[in-house]
Formats: structure tokens, sequence, C-alpha cells
């Protein structure tokens, strides 16, 4: 199994998107986000990648096949709920880079290529970029919800790894329909943060007097 890694920008996203929707819909229907996706929002949604000038999808392929990909864009591009609870704190939306999906079939995990992703990620946008930090938002999962497997855990240990500490009391919400519901519902996620450049994390992520 030969794995080549790619990164892609602007009109290069394109010959892409069919497969990236096809992963999100497969991998975000597991745990724990539990997203029951269709390929026609998929790929209006992966617009935003094609249409951001600072964005990247790193692609992972086996051969001629995508197996894997990783997206990131300035946060000034990104949703109203994303960039949300940084501008509630008085903070620029340009001094942050958005991590946001990585999504891998299961045969090829567990091989470093999920490190890669994030090292593909932090180079993009250290060299397209002068956002001083990277941050991403998981989703939240109660510890008895029904649907959670046996011996489930979460990726926190990995992305500490990688240098991202958790942001508590910063939060954004997004609506998507779960697997056998028949319409969309709230769902909670939770920040983590990783300085690029060495700065310090702004004081006001810190507190959690303006969780949104």
């Amino acid at each position: 199994m030969s794995v080549t890694i790619e990164t892609l920008t602007g009109d290069h996203i394109l010959p892409v998107l069919p497969d990236l929707a096809r992963l999100r819909i497969a991998v975000f229907r597991e745990w724990p986000y539990l997203y029951d996706g269709d390929v026609a929002y998929e790929e209006k949604y992966l617009q935003f990648y094609v249409r951001s000038e600072g964005a990247a999808v790193i692609v992972a392929r086996d051969g001629e096949s995508v197996v894997g990909a990783s997206t990131c864009l300035p946060m000034r591009d990104e949703l109203d709920a994303i960039r949300a609870p940084f501008e509630a704190r008085g903070l620029s939306a340009d001094d942050f880079f958005y991590f946001g999906e990585s999504v891998l079939l299961d045969a090829y995990r567990g091989q470093g290529l999920g490190v890669r992703f994030f090292e593909e990620r932090e180079r993009h946008a250290l060299a397209s970029s002068a956002s001083n930090f990277a941050t991403f938002c998981s989703v939240r999962r109660a510890d008895d919800h029904p649907a959670r497997p046996p011996g489930a855990t979460t990726l926190h240990g990995f992305w500490a790894k990688r240098g991202f500490q958790p942001l508590p009391g910063v939060t954004c919400a997004l609506d998507w329909k779960e697997p056998g519901q028949s319409g969309e519902t709230s769902h909670k996620l939770d920040f983590f943060i990783k300085s690029l450049r060495g700065a310090p994390i702004p004081a006001s992520l810190a507190t959690q007097e303006h969780a949104v």
C-alpha cells in the first residue's frame, strides 16, 4: 500500500470535490459526528475551499483512488458560527487559521496519515498567511450517549501531541441531521488551539465569560 500526499489550492481542488464529499458522508456518519449527509449539499458546501484564496485541501491517494483528505482555510472565510466565539471576544479572524475536517477510510488509519494531515496544514498556514494560531472544533458528546460504541475514546491525546490545547468555554453550535432523524438538530462543538509562531494564546480565550 503506497499512499501519496498532495496539497491542492484554488481551482485544483475542483476535481476532488466529489471524492471529498463521498469521504465526508462515509466517515462523518460514524461516531462521534453521526452526520447524515448527501452529495449535493456536500459539494455545494465544499465550494468554500475553492472560493477561499488561502484555503487548501490535503489529499491522500492510494494509486488513483482518493482515500483521505484534510482541509484548512483562513478563519475569515469560515461560517459565521465558527468565527463568532472569537469575534465576540474582540479578536480578529485574520489571526486564526481554521483546520476543518480530516477524513480517512478505515483501512488507512493508524499509518501516520493523520499526523501528515496536521503537518501539511500547518505548513500551508505558515506559508500562505500571517495567522498566529491554528484552531479547530470537535463535537461534544455525552458519556452516556446511546450511540457511543463500547470503548470509544476521544482524540484529545492525539491532538495534544500535535500541540493543540482545549479552550474551555469556547464553543459554537452547528445544526445537522443525524441518521434516523427527520430533521436537523443543534450540536455543541468545543475549540482547540495551537500557536503557530510562538505567540501566547489570547487572554480572552482563556476565560469562559463570552462562551457562544
